[in-house]
């Protein structure tokens, strides 16, 4: 495992701190949360705590946030890489001025598609809006079609939210700041660097409520 002394970032250890209490608070509540058997069969989860949307551009999004996935063997999460995640036209739910965004990636296409450099979600038709609550998944067939589920929260409220539109990209300058050196998504998704410090909540929350891949 590579050893990489992180440098002190408190802008990071806050943004970390703030997406393992938005997971946390949304899988608390099981009858309104992600479907448990989804996020058991995921490969990787996005995180975006606050996103904010733009006060001098209307319809302006944008937020910073990141990706976890599993490790190679399926058994617990893997060190997150940073990422920023603009555009799109999904909105603001009950007008709210900031909203939490999740995503998962449900198959190994998805992945490779958000761990590139960029990558504009929906231009294939690969992402949808997710079900939530204990059972929703008996009704859809959308974690078959769907390479990437996605949510929202605003307000207390929670629910699926097309992201079409939205670009992802890769933020190299956090990674740096994680990691001590330049790394990409992918380099730290398969290069199974050890957990930052300031990581060590949020993979913590993820091995507890979903530790195993299941198939």
């Amino acid at each position: 495992m590579p050893r990489i002394s992180p440098a002190f970032d408190t802008d990071n250890d806050q943004r970390l701190r703030e997406a393992a209490i938005v997971f946390r608070e949304i899988m608390g509540t099981p009858d309104k949360s992600i479907p448990q058997d989804l996020l058991d069969k995921a490969y990787c989860i996005v995180i975006v705590p606050s996103m904010k949307k733009g006060a001098f551009i209307v319809g302006a999004q944008y937020g910073k946030g990141y990706i976890v996935c599993r490790k190679k063997n399926g058994v617990g999460w893997g060190a997150p890489a940073a990422i920023k995640i603009e555009g799109g036209s999904f909105g603001f739910q009950i007008g709210g001025s900031e909203t939490d965004v999740v995503m998962l990636v449900m198959n190994e296409g998805g992945a490779n598609k958000l761990l590139s450099s960029q990558f504009t979600l929906g231009a294939g038709g690969e992402i949808a809006a997710g079900p939530v609550g204990r059972t929703a998944t008996a009704n859809t067939d959308l974690a078959m079609r769907a390479e990437i589920l996605s949510w929202s929260r605003s307000h207390g409220i929670f629910a699926g939210v097309s992201l079409q539109g939205s670009t992802l990209r890769q933020d190299l300058d956090d990674n740096r700041a994680l990691y001590g050196k330049t790394l990409t998504s992918r380099e730290i998704v398969d290069g199974n660097f050890r957990v930052p410090p300031g990581a060590r909540q949020l993979i913590a929350e993820l091995d507890r409520v979903a530790p195993r891949q299941r198939r």
